[in-house]
């Protein structure tokens, strides 16, 4: 699922985070971030007026936002920060046809709508589609089928997306979207569980035969969904996993539910997988695109 606004009502969650990086890692420090969670937290400061404070910080930082990687061998790089401010700016340059926009705005009123990947995040997958040359693609986890759609849009008449779902809510909006968009016989709908859809699609003797896929389903079920995915993505083929930063917890070392410690062992499994080479993209809430090797 993907994120498709930074109220500023999360900030204070993603300073937090900032702060409680591991220390193996590049501590990110915000340059407008003047006052810690750890200082609110530990230090007396009511959380009212710590609360306060950090709101003023950041409206006052909205038009110059960054951060800087302490370790002194990134050298002092400095790093965009998404404000709401930013962000606005950035949906403001994306293309984005009106089919999605009106999927994208019925999708906003029903419950779950935050599982619908942001239009940035679509853009790049149409994009990764059409830079590839895909014929054959497999998205793991439709909802109302936004991504699903744009990637359709962009494959050729004679291509084909298997569009794993078992959500039949869901399916119907998407369905009706497909048609409106005139991609339908370019979609292969497969209701149920995704993994038994991958494997049935293995035994039909399909292996080696795709050329690219996305997933964003259950996060626990990541690894077993990737060694599927391998199977039947082609060698020079993309898979992309959606939610890899999953809102900032899977670098704070004091978060550590299932979901969260999950998705945080899959990215360290996939860094030290020689099978794939992989490149984590901060757009929406993470993304890694993985090619197979």
């Amino acid at each position: 699922m993907g994120s498709t606004s930074l109220g500023l009502h999360r900030w204070p969650i993603l300073a937090r985070q900032r702060v409680l990086l591991p220390q193996r890692s590049a501590r990110l420090q915000p340059k407008f971030y003047s006052l810690s969670w750890e200082r609110c937290h530990r230090g007396g400061i009511g959380f009212r007026a710590c609360s306060s404070k950090l709101k003023k910080s950041i409206r006052g930082c909205a038009t110059n936002a960054f951060v800087v990687a302490d370790d002194k061998k990134y050298g002092n790089k400095q790093i965009i920060s998404i404000t709401p401010r930013l962000y606005d700016y950035i949906l403001a340059n994306v293309r984005e046809p009106e089919v999605l926009r009106q999927l994208r705005e019925e999708t906003a009123s029903m419950r779950g709508s935050m599982m619908q990947v942001s239009p940035d995040q679509a853009q790049l997958l149409a994009m990764l589609v059409q830079i590839h040359g895909a014929e054959k693609c497999i998205e793991v986890g439709v909802y109302t089928g936004y991504s699903s759609l744009a990637i359709a849009l962009v494959l050729p008449e004679s291509g084909r997306l298997v569009a794993c779902e078992r959500d039949a809510r869901s399916l119907e909006v998407a369905k009706k979207y497909y048609e409106k968009a005139n991609v339908s016989h370019k979609v292969d709908i497969r209701y149920g569980l995704a993994a038994d859809t991958l494997r049935s699609l293995i035994l039909n003797g399909e292996a080696c035969s795709y050329d690219f896929a996305f997933v964003d389903a259950d996060k626990r079920m990541y690894p077993e969904y990737f060694e599927l995915l391998l199977q039947l993505v082609r060698v020079g083929g993309l898979i992309v996993f959606d939610n890899v930063l999953w809102h900032g917890k899977v670098a704070d070392p004091e978060v550590n539910d299932a979901k969260t410690v999950s998705i945080r062992n899959f990215n360290a499994d996939l860094v030290e997988d020689k099978r794939v080479s992989i490149s984590m993209v901060p757009i929406g809430d993470g993304m890694t695109i993985c090619r197979k090797s």
